[in-house]
């Protein structure tokens, strides 16, 4: 870390147990240490406001300039949240390096990812005085012990992650007991005769959903999906060949008869679904029984086949709408915490969630306008909650509005379950040519293979996929013969070639996948001109209803003139489902 506090330090004794000075006993109790010192030295140093350029005599100044100008009280905002030295530290390196809005600031609750973030540890402002000040105003450990007030809100904080803690508890102990009598005595106590809550059970409509031929019938088909996982497990034989090869989800098996033909000596196949017992049948079909074994569970409670301990490849295709939908990826990455060697490569390695405006008028006549007179009627009523449901559909690649930004880059290999829980900023340049009306964000994502399973180059491009491409040409049997392989390459003294990455993108200039794309209409539509800017933050975590689904927010802002000066905040809430 690039931000060092300095330790509270006292005055040094003398042998005979007083301070070195003689001091009145007025005096012993305004002595100062070193840190008020340092604390005083660095007020008095000049310090940028939090919102814009202007700079400050002092950090005092500062602060009370951006509460009277911009209404944001930075101290009394670390001291409502209970942030510690640490977390204070990254709200105002993210303030400073991501230029929020007051607004967007004042709203967040404490338990965003920048909290967490080593990103924001490191100073937007070189030697900027506010990392380096403490104050009297926000809570560390001995504001806790002195202030009834903030003790109380540590001490909830430490209440709920404990409440979290046993409801965990209760779900471990309802999926590997089955104690009826040990979930009571776990449960809170109630009033007399009062029946105990039962465990939420997210996840058995889910993998029912998986059971029927339909939706595997569905994703084959996707040929921009299916190609692209064929292309990059047939074309990568040194990565496969005479591996141990775990598929997540497996369905079908579809993606383990390709790691079979791709040469891998072992491949386990899970699926906590019923079609997982059609699984061993293809399996068993097409002669590779010996190679290839299905389990049926959840992978979070299965064990490996005796003799594998761990696994040098892990494939999955968990993705969801707008990516994150269904949070089967928590179960991916358990897999990988689990039995991914040190080392070993999951595939994809990398996903990229992209934000953008759209036009989405067609949708919305489809959806929303479809209601306003039916025979005659108003049933404008039905439209009302579309506002606030995400709607997967699929737009045109003209009816994008402006470049898109990244609001979420995962990278498979390091990825933590808690950071799928986030908030990013975003700024979207409008490419429109005239004045238009924007009403709605749109979001895809782009998915990357890489055989290292290293994070993609900066700068490197999605392939798309259009109509004309013979995708299929390139890993499906033709005329008899198989798709070409290449071969493992052998060392020859030649410098060796970087990975080739494989791709594809879920967006509007690509074919239609069976994911669409997420559209958030707008309840009041922006104007825009060429050269516009939006900016914002998205916000995206687990539904507290149901952990498979999403709740959204985005906060956003037009910037217009030429100074490009930020409009009022507008937020907007949507749920995935």
């Amino acid at each position: 870390m690039s931000v060092r506090l300095p330790p509270r330090t006292t005055i040094p004794e003398d042998d005979s147990g007083s301070e070195e000075g003689t001091v009145s006993s007025e005096e012993d109790d305004e002595e100062e240490t070193w840190d008020d010192w340092v604390s005083d030295s660095m007020k008095q140093r000049s310090c940028q406001s939090l919102f814009e350029d202007k700079v400050l005599p002092s950090v005092e100044e500062a602060l009370a300039y951006d509460k009277e100008t911009h209404g944001f009280d930075l101290d009394a905002h670390c001291a409502r949240l209970s942030l510690d030295t640490y977390q204070r530290i990254r709200l105002i390196n993210f303030i400073r390096k991501t230029n929020p809005t007051p607004a967007v600031v004042a709203s967040v609750t404490g338990s965003e990812d920048l909290f967490s973030s080593d990103e924001f540890l490191h100073p937007a402002l070189e030697d900027d005085p506010l990392l380096q000040i403490q104050s009297n105003d926000w809570s560390d450990s001995d504001a806790e012990d002195t202030d009834p007030a903030k003790r109380i809100i540590a001490l909830e904080k430490r209440l709920s992650a404990a409440k979290q803690d046993l409801a965990d508890y209760r779900a471990l102990v309802s999926k590997q007991l089955d104690f009826p009598s040990l979930l009571a005595a776990v449960n809170e106590p109630g009033p007399a005769g009062a029946q105990a809550a039962p465990v939420r059970d997210d996840d058995s409509h889910y993998f029912q959903s998986y059971e029927a031929n339909d939706i595997h019938q569905v994703m084959i088909q996707d040929k921009v999906r299916t190609s692209t996982y064929a292309h990059f497990i047939l074309t990568n034989p040194s990565l496969f060949h005479d591996a141990v090869v775990l598929d997540v989800g497996c369905g079908t098996g579809i993606l383990s008869l390709f790691a079979a033909k791709s040469g891998a000596k072992r491949v386990i196949s899970v699926d906590a679904s019923d079609i997982a017992q059609k699984a061993k049948k293809i399996v068993k079909a097409n002669g590779l029984d010996d190679i290839i074994t299905v389990i049926q569970g959840k992978v979070e409670d299965i064990t490996l086949p005796a003799g594998v301990e761990q696994v040098d490849v892990i494939i999955s295709e968990w993705m969801g709408y707008a990516l994150l939908y269904e949070s089967m990826l928590d179960s991916v990455l358990r897999a990988r915490d689990r039995f991914l060697r040190p080392g070993g490569v999951m595939a994809p390695s990398q996903c990229q969630m992209m934000l953008a405006l759209c036009d989405a008028s067609e949708v919305s006549k489809d959806r929303v306008d479809f209601w306003d007179d039916i025979y005659g009627f108003d049933l404008s009523t039905m439209s009302q909650d579309l506002y606030d449901e995400a709607i997967v559909d699929v737009v045109g690649p003209e009816t994008i509005l402006s470049t898109p930004s990244v609001v979420k880059d995962l990278h498979l290999g390091i990825i933590t379950p808690r950071q799928l829980d986030f908030v990013s900023s975003f700024k979207l340049e409008c490419t429109v040519e005239r004045r238009t009306k924007v009403n709605s964000f749109i979001l895809y994502f782009d998915t990357f293979f890489s055989p290292d399973g290293q994070p993609v180059p900066e700068g490197t491009e999605v392939k798309v996929i259009r109509e004309s491409d013979p995708v299929l040409a390139e890993v499906w049997p033709v005329g008899g013969r198989a798709a070409p392989q290449r071969r493992v390459s052998s060392s020859s003294g030649k410098q060796p070639e970087a990975p080739k990455i494989t791709s594809f993108s879920t967006g509007p200039q690509s074919i239609p996948t069976h994911w669409k794309q997420t559209l958030f209409l707008l309840r009041e539509p922006i104007v825009v001109n060429e050269g516009s800017i939006v900016t914002g933050h998205f916000h995206c975590v687990k539904s507290k209803t149901n952990s498979r689904e999403l709740d959204v927010e985005i906060h956003y802002a037009v910037q217009t003139g030429a100074d490009q000066v930020a409009g009022v905040t507008v937020v907007q809430m949507y749920k995935v489902r």
